[in-house]
């Protein structure tokens, strides 16, 4: 028997946080639930099936599943999450207690060897927990009997009664092996989850796992390096005992780290105490602060109001003294009454201004104060937005930097960024945008969680600009903003296609890679042979290539990137009723026609070439991006020829029959032109001499968004 008691938390899932309930190995060494694995490759289903979200929590109690979907359980046990084109038939589970993805393989669950040894352990503790509760006999009439014996063989408990019965003395059943009662049936032999007929006999030192002979001959181990079982078990066997010994020997040093931790735990409760009265401390002042200022303007409010209801009750005095028998009318109309006209020219004299002005005020009536108290709003936006900031900021926490160049806005906005000391010191950051716009006073930030070192984003509008920073967390200590970060979105959706490889391909001059998403032209022998016969002032062929998808309205973007060193490559969009000829019209380099001798006029033979053009290109070239020579361009060539962009990117809006060529790392237009749009438009590229084009590739939901250690 082992010592049971303190190894508890050894024997608890890390997903469910309860004992173990026949225990799998995963390929990262950790042990979790038979159950707990399908739960959780259930819930990781449904946050793809969600649109990508994070709000699954990896390491969350059991999720209840009801019986109607145990089915959707069992084919993701079969087929596997496809979380990757590239390996379809890869399952990824994320582990509880790494925080990891681990890849399953083809056979997913099914694949993953039972810990047969911590369930045992585990049947321990929980019979050295229960030791007064009983194992009864599985068949006994009732009542049953207390077991005295289970039967390895039969999986089943038996009083001394039921098991002469069941396994009577000279049959097969007497030969089975028996022990105490207990409830973990284990089998003799443990079989191969791959070849489910042959028992496993050799142990892989790659892959850390037993494996059987077909294994090794055909399988997935056949060039690992592998050793008997008996030799694994006695060298592992070996090492444990030796690591065990050391550790007991060192247990006069481990109680030294206890008694130490037991101080650093108090330390941390004194200073833990000592940080809430400064953090107290710190928010009466604030506390203290607005209570000041509150009872300042709740007293120039009451001020101002008393002086306004003073001037308009005076104002209503005056206004009340002109009615009839009252106030001024009243004494003036006493004053009507006196009969000596000496008198009555003393006293009427005065009287008659005030009754002037009486009339005056009426005509043009103004209240004496304003019943507004609009000069008296509290604006407390920027303070509500540095309150909202409150943290607890410390100088060891670095400012993260939006990395420009890793960042990329195409289908999806990817930001990128790193700390300047290439430490990851924090534990999470927190990623803010919002779109610019000039209309809108108050900027509402947009805030997501981010774990790692960049976000994907997926709810941008397209033709936008947005503004981006970031800043890091460790527990609740978090560093500045970064610096703001500015970047726009393409100016249409992004259109995804591949290059033809049927359509007119020619594959002496050009070359696919397997995933036709870039091509090459091979300045090689063909074209040297083809050159035997040039003279001077000789054209050269193009060798065109199209996508392999159309499109019929609509406004659509796609970009692509040019390799420096390309000598002359076109690009741009051609109709689907001109593919024909865009495929016949290569020049023949032994015509006379296109000789510099051929007493042909210059201009008219550009004429001739810009008209029989059948598709709308651009030329790119020797690092330079040539503007096409129109009414509209700038007639000084120099001014014509810009420095080639790292990306570039095609607008087609068939709806305005337009075409714009941009930059698509600063989504600039530097060209735009008319282009007939009657048929099916395909992107169409042209390449000569040594060149290379390579479409960009999709943001993916999950693109980059992983620690950098996995």
């Amino acid at each position: 028997k082992v010592a049971i008691k303190g190894i508890e938390r050894e024997l608890i899932c890390p997903a469910c946080k309860e004992l173990f309930t026949h225990p799998l190995i995963l390929p990262c060494q950790h042990n979790i639930c038979h159950k707990c694995v399908k739960e959780i490759l259930f819930a990781f289903e449904d946050s793809f099936a969600d649109g990508g979200s994070e709000s699954s929590n990896q390491s969350s109690p059991r999720i209840r599943i009801s019986a109607s979907s145990m089915d959707r359980i069992d084919r993701i046990n079969r087929s596997g999450i496809k979380r990757n084109s590239l390996t379809p038939r890869s399952t990824l589970f994320p582990c509880p207690s790494c925080q990891r993805d681990i890849d399953l393989g083809e056979r997913g669950i099914n694949g993953l060897f039972r810990n047969f040894t911590l369930e045992t352990i585990v049947e321990r503790y929980r019979q050295a927990a229960r030791a007064a509760i009983a194992i009864m006999c599985d068949f006994c009439k009732p009542p049953p009997q207390e077991s005295t014996k289970s039967c390895m063989d039969c999986s089943a408990s038996y009083c001394n009664e039921c098991f002469k019965i069941h396994h009577p003395w000279g049959t097969v059943k007497a030969q089975h092996e028996y022990v105490g009662p207990t409830t973990n049936f284990r089998p003799k032999i443990l079989m191969c989850p791959e070849h489910e007929m042959e028992r496993v006999n050799m142990y892989c030192e790659i892959c850390r796992r037993p494996v059987c002979h077909l294994c090794k001959l055909g399988g997935g181990h056949a060039n690992h390096r592998v050793t008997t079982m008996s030799t694994a078990y006695k060298t592992l066997k070996e090492k444990l005992s030796k690591d065990i010994e050391y550790l007991i020997s060192k247990e006069s040093q481990v109680k030294a780290h206890i008694t130490q931790l037991d101080l650093l735990l108090k330390e941390t409760e004194c200073n833990s105490e000592r940080a809430k009265q400064e953090a107290s401390q710190s928010f009466e002042k604030l506390y203290h602060v607005l209570e000041e200022k509150k009872s300042a303007a709740l007293r120039a409010i009451e001020t101002s109001k008393n002086i306004r209801l003073e001037k308009l009750q005076t104002q209503v005095e005056e206004y009340q003294g002109l009615l009839e028998n009252n106030g001024l009318v009243g004494y003036a109309q006493e004053v009507l009454k006196e009969t000596d006209p000496s008198c009555f020219v003393q006293t009427a004299k005065q009287l008659h201004v005030r009754i002037q002005k009486a009339t005056e005020s009426l005509t043009s009536f103004r209240p004496a104060a304003e019943t507004t108290f609009e000069d008296f709003v509290v604006d407390t936006a920027k303070q509500e937005d540095i309150l909202g900031d409150l943290s607890f900021h410390s100088n060891g926490l670095e400012i993260p930097e939006i990395n420009e160049e890793q960042s990329r806005m195409y289908n999806k906005a990817l930001i990128s960024w790193e700390c300047p000391g290439k430490t990851d010191s924090a534990d999470i950051y927190i990623l803010e945008y919002h779109k610019l716009n000039k209309e809108e006073e108050n900027v509402t930030w947009q805030k997501t969680e981010v774990c790692g070192k960049s976000k994907v984003l997926s709810d941008l509008d397209d033709d936008s600009s947005y503004a981006f920073r970031v800043r890091g967390y460790k527990g609740s200590i978090s560093s500045p903003w970064s610096q703001e970060v500015i970047m726009r979105t393409p100016p249409a959706p992004v259109f995804s296609f591949l290059f033809d490889d049927k359509c007119g391909y020619n594959n002496e001059h050009l070359q696919l890679n397997p995933r036709r998403t870039s091509v090459e032209s091979r300045a090689g022998f063909p074209l040297l042979l083809g050159s035997e016969r040039l003279q001077i002032g000789c054209y050269t062929t193009l060798d065109y290539i199209i996508g392999d998808t159309g499109i019929a309205k609509g406004k659509h973007f796609w970009a692509f990137s040019v390799e420096a060193y390309s000598y002359l490559v076109k690009v741009g969009v051609v109709p689907s009723n001109k593919i024909q000829k865009l495929f016949h019209n290569t020049h023949d380099v032994t015509s006379p026609r296109y000789e510099q001798d051929s007493g042909h006029d210059s201009g008219s033979e550009d004429a001739f070439f810009d008209s029989s053009q059948p598709c709308t290109l651009v030329t790119l070239g020797m690092n330079k991006f040539f503007i096409p020579a129109t009414p509209a361009a700038p007639k000084d060539p120099a001014s014509r020829i810009l420095p080639l962009p790292s990306c570039l990117g095609i607008c087609l809006d068939c709806d305005r029959g337009r075409v714009g060529f941009y930059d698509a790392g600063r989504m600039k237009c530097l060209y735009e032109c008319e282009v007939d749009c009657s048929g099916l438009m395909y992107p169409a590229f042209a390449l000569m001499g040594g060149a290379a084009v390579h479409l960009e590739e999709a943001v993916t939901a999950k693109y980059r968004e992983y620690h950098d250690n996995i």
